[in-house]
């Protein structure tokens, strides 16, 4: 017997409200004081509807990040990684959301509580990497490999080395707070790697 419509939306609101309570609550207390009980109260439902969809809190902040990023790719109108043919605009582009939603505080809480619930469980953080930050950086890598098939950048270019020049220092730069996250920072990142890999820049697309 299929569920009916009514049945499907209070599913569907009850999930989201346990997953905005998960990121809500590993903001103020982190991981370690984090627990499915409190989840529960906070998304006003049983912990047993938790656990019937979750085994365990970490499973819960797995499906919580990834909510968390498509939110915050939907509010900045991504569709998908830009190929203007100007490889240099499009990472500066790309640097510049990332920076932006760091410095988001409905994102950056959360997402620091979330690096640092990787850090200390390695199954939250090995399930994290795949399911989260390995597709972003296989955009990153695909972008590049375009530019280099485009005679853009060598052939032989290590791309993922490349990749974690790129988001490295910008990571590093949020989680150390060791200088203001900006938009100049991003954009001289991004001309300070690709000149240092051999970028050419590309002539400029004609017009259709």
């Amino acid at each position: 017997m299929t569920k009916s419509p009514d049945a499907t939306r209070r599913s569907d609101r009850s999930r989201r409200a346990i997953l905005d309570a998960a990121l809500v609550l590993v903001g103020e207390v982190g991981y370690n004081k984090l627990t499915i009980e409190a989840i529960a109260a906070r998304a006003g439902v049983g912990k047993q509807t938790i656990y019937r969809w979750w085994p365990s809190k970490a499973a819960v902040l797995l499906d919580a990040s990834l909510a968390l990023a498509g939110d915050a790719g939907a509010e900045a109108g991504w569709s998908g990684f830009p190929d203007t043919g100007d490889l240099a605009a499009d990472l500066k582009a790309v640097l510049r959301a990332t920076a932006d939603e760091f410095a988001d505080p409905r994102y950056e809480a959360p997402a620091r509580a979330l690096t640092a619930a990787g850090a200390t469980d390695p199954e939250l953080g090995a399930r994290f990497t795949e399911k989260l930050l390995e597709p972003q950086l296989a955009l990153y890598e695909a972008r590049l490999r375009a530019a280099a098939e485009a005679g853009q950048l060598p052939a032989d270019l290590d791309l993922r080395l490349t990749v974690e020049m790129l988001v490295g220092p910008l990571t590093y730069r949020w989680l150390m707070r060791t200088a203001p996250l900006t938009h100049a920072f991003a954009d001289a990142l991004v001309d300070a790697v690709l000149g240092g890999v051999g970028y050419v820049t590309a002539a400029p697309r004609s017009g259709g």
